[in-house]
């Protein structure tokens, strides 16, 4: 994982809202972002996810329902998410997770025309 950018925000605080399924992330740029567990998981920066060496986004389907189990932090530029389907290799750096915020909607839209053109669904 490539080092934080020197003029990086930093998170202050995540706040994981189980019964909703939302990790809430605040960085001491301003910025907060509520992002959808569902979310995390179909964009998880894994080799899983994201290919071997750069390879192709994965399409990641059903997982409507998967939640956070654990939030495990990474010395102090990430966080490890374990999920309740037992994905837990990706590592959320902080830049990983400020632009997953920041590009929340044109990436779920992106996912959401992904999946339709597949043939596949959100649900289990």
């Amino acid at each position: 994982m490539a080092g934080l950018r020197p003029d990086s925000p930093l998170p202050t605080e995540l706040i994981l809202h189980a019964q909703s399924r939302v990790l809430e992330v605040h960085f001491d740029d301003g910025a907060q972002f509520r992002l959808p567990c569902e979310y995390l998981r179909v964009f998880s920066p894994s080799a899983e996810v994201r290919g071997h060496g750069g390879g192709p986004l994965q399409l990641v389907p059903g997982k409507l329902a998967v939640n956070i189990r654990a939030i495990e932090p990474v010395g102090h530029y990430a966080v490890k998410l374990v999920f309740d389907d037992g994905h837990d290799s990706g590592l959320y750096g902080w830049d990983t997770l400020y632009e997953l915020g920041r590009d929340q909607a044109v990436n779920w839209q992106d996912y959401l025309n992904r999946l339709a053109a597949a043939g596949l669904t959100r649900e289990a």
